[in-house]
């Protein structure tokens, strides 16, 4: 087997693609939570709760006159809460329907549209906050609606584009701009609200979102054989590495599926890690603001690093994993089970400590930094098992362990707010450690169910092994 050169095949630049995809995708998502500081009235957004008074106020930003033209709007806490959270509504419903479509009409037209779709009501946002916060809330659970199919779309196209040698790699780049897109758009969107005004957070990343759109229609295709301009070698490539790997047959083998061991610790890991992920995201600027005393909103850039740092180490952990697998001989269940126990125990460990280091700020974000950092060897462990065990299904396996894994996103933040009543260095502790227990339960369950091989019900001649 022959290897095509990486420089500029089509392979590469379909993960070029995909990660512009994924970085708008992710600024799209979390633009809200910057622009929504300046869309509610000042005194409405005011914590009920007291800060706490652990910690010494250091807060020394000289207020610049900055552009208030941006409408303003009375909305509680609550209220806020459901806006940021209904994104998670409609994202976990198209999930295993985005994985099914994906396998059936292909994931060009579903991740295209998926993002196209997400943009377009990301430019209706400022009109929908006008004419009230139920439409808010129906155009930001119609944003998840399209979100929810773009990684099973990824996922299924990966099934027909990656050599499985070069998974780690290519799909660890695709994603990467997910983390990116948090890291630039945090600080990004920042300035324009204080620029500019909340709107043109919105009509800026909506726009490139329709932009990119029509380069992905154009430039990419859902088979190999299929690309207008791929090299007949890269063509056989592929196709020659992936022979043995996928299935003929047209309907889904949902039950086998369902009753798979292994796919079921890809399940548990992906809804552990994520549990500290969207913890963090949600409550990280919280966390600062009341127990450090800190501004995360007027720090983007540090509350971006810990991502910044995740995006890097997903990059070089994608490298490694695959430089194992090739170079070194290690079994991909091996590289699977080791990157995964990284990802998790190491973010764990560091989470716990950054309740337990008082009010020292540089340690605090140093220490969250670390912690999001390692959580990026997941990527090349059990987030993309799916292709290991199911290349043919693995946009509708991915369907299924991202469903269990928007859970946290719904639920973590509010268990976390619900505990953190008075602001007690005590109280954040707790959530800490329960994050930190959820991940480490995670990483042992998928350590020892996990699998690196095809399984048999992915394979073509599965049914007549049967009967």
């Amino acid at each position: 087997l022959v290897s095509v050169p990486a420089c500029c095949s089509a392979r590469y630049n379909l993960a070029l693609l995909a990660f512009f995809g994924f970085f708008l995708l992710y600024a799209l998502r979390v633009n809200l939570s910057v622009a929504l500081v300046d869309m509610v009235e000042p005194n409405t957004s005011l914590a009920k709760n007291t800060t706490s008074n652990v910690c010494p106020e250091h807060s020394s930003t000289i207020n610049v006159p900055r552009n208030t033209t941006g409408k303003k709007y009375s909305w509680d806490a609550d209220t806020q809460g459901w806006i940021l959270g209904s994104f998670f509504y409609g994202y976990i419903i198209t999930q295993i329907p985005g994985g099914y479509l994906a396998s059936k009409i292909g994931g060009k037209l579903l991740l295209g549209f998926g993002v196209f779709g997400t943009s377009v009501f990301t430019l209706l946002t400022p009109l929908a906050a006008n004419l009230g916060v139920g439409y808010l809330i129906a155009v930001r659970a119609l944003e998840g609606l399209g979100e929810g199919v773009t990684f099973p779309a990824m996922h299924s196209m990966w099934s027909s584009w990656a050599p499985p040698l070069e998974r780690s790699k290519l799909l660890s780049i695709s994603y990467a701009g997910a983390q990116l897109g948090t890291v630039v758009s945090l600080p990004l969107s920042g300035l324009i609200c204080y620029y500019m005004n909340w709107v043109y957070v919105f009509y800026i990343f909506g726009a490139l979102g329709v932009l990119w759109f029509f380069f992905w229609m154009w430039l990419v295709s859902d088979t190999p054989e299929t690309h207008r301009s791929i090299s007949h070698a890269e063509i056989e490539y592929i196709l020659s590495s992936l022979k043995d790997q996928l299935s003929t047959q047209k309907s889904v083998p949902w039950r086998p599926i369902l009753a798979s061991v292994p796919l079921w610790a890809i399940v548990v890991a992906h809804f552990s890690y994520n549990w500290t992920f969207y913890t963090l995201l949600t409550l990280l600027p919280t966390y600062m603001k009341e127990i450090l005393r800190f501004d995360a909103q007027e720090n983007g850039v540090l509350s971006a690093l810990p991502y910044f740092g995740c995006w890097l180490c997903i990059i070089l952990s994608g490298q490694i994993a695959d430089y194992l697998r090739e170079k070194q001989n290690l079994s991909t269940v091996c590289v699977r089970k080791c990157f995964t126990l990284i990802g998790m125990i190491g973010p764990a460990v560091f989470l716990v400590a950054a309740g337990f280091i008082g009010c020292n700020y540089a340690l605090a974000v140093a220490f969250v930094t670390i912690s999001t950092t390692l959580g990026g060897f997941c990527t090349s462990g059990y987030s993309i098992n799916h292709l290991d065990i199911a290349p043919s299904y693995a946009g509708i396996l991915l369907g299924i362990t991202n469903s269990f894994a928007t859970i946290p996103g719904m639920v973590g933040p509010v268990i976390a707010k619900n505990l953190t009543h008075n602001n007690t260095v005590g109280e954040w502790q707790t959530v800490f450690y329960i994050a930190a227990s959820i991940n480490l339960f995670g990483a042992i369950f998928f350590a020892l169910f996990a699998s690196g091989e095809v399984q048999d019900w992915a394979v073509s001649g599965y049914h007549l092994h049967r009967n």
